[in-house]
C-alpha cells in the first residue's frame, strides 16, 4: 500500500510542524546517534597521530630556523659567540647559552600575542613551561646561591631547553590562529 499525501495535508502538516516549539533533544540522544554513526562506520574518530606529525614537522621546522638565526652571525652588538680558541670552555659555554637565551626571547617576543581562546591542554602546558623558566631564573639570579662547578651550565641549558620548547609551541599555536 503506498501512503501519500495530498498537497492540502501537506500544507497542514508543515503548519503543525512549524507550531512546535525549538527544543534540543536530550544529550543522550546525540551521544547515542554519534556511537551508532561510529558503529556502522559513517563517523570516524580523529586520530591523534595526526597532529603528532604535523607538530613534530613544526618542531623540526622551528629547530631548523632557530639553528640558522643562531648561527648566521646576527648576533647583537657586545654579545660574544665563542669559538674554539677560548681558554676558559665553561665561560664559553655560558656566554652562548645566554644569548641563546636571550635570542629564543627575541623570538617569543616576535611572535603575535596569544590567541584568547585556546585549548585547556595547550595553555595549561604553555603555562607549566613557563612556571619552570620562572623558576630557573629564580635559581640564576638569587644572589646567595652558591654554585658548583658545571651547575651554572645546567641551570643555562636548562633555561635554553625550555624556551626551544615554549617557542615552537607559540610558534604552532600561531599558525594554528592564522588560518
Amino acid at each position: 500500500m503506498i501512503c501519500a499525501l495530498t498537497a492540502d495535508e501537506y500544507v497542514a502538516l508543515r503548519k503543525g510542524l512549524d507550531q512546535l516549539p525549538q527544543t534540543m533533544p536530550p544529550r543522550y540522544v546525540w551521544q547515542n546517534i554519534r556511537e551508532q554513526a561510529e558503529a556502522e562506520g559513517l563517523f570516524v574518530r580523529p586520530t591523534v597521530n595526526g597532529h603528532r606529525k604535523w607538530y613534530a614537522g613544526v618542531g623540526l621546522a622551528a629547530a631548523a630556523l632557530m639553528a640558522a638565526l643562531l648561527f648566521t652571525g646576527n648576533q647583537q652588538p657586545g654579545v660574544v659567540v665563542p669559538t674554539g680558541e677560548v681558554t676558559n670552555p665553561d665561560v664559553s659555554n655560558l656566554t652562548f647559552l645566554q644569548a641563546q637565551s636571550r635570542q629564543l626571547e627575541r623570538e617569543i617576543r616576535s611572535l603575535p600575542a596569544e590567541p584568547k581562546v585556546a585549548r585547556a591542554s595547550t595553555v595549561a602546558t604553555l603555562s607549566e613551561i613557563e612556571e619552570r623558566i620562572a623558576a630557573i631564573d629564580y635559581q640564576l639570579n638569587d644572589p646567595e646561591a652558591r654554585w658548583a662547578e658545571g651547575d651554572r651550565e645546567i641551570f643555562w641549558r636548562e633555561r635554553v631547553r625550555l624556551m626551544n620548547l615554549l617557542l615552537q609551541l607559540r610558534y604552532a599555536q600561531a599558525q594554528r590562529t592564522a588560518y
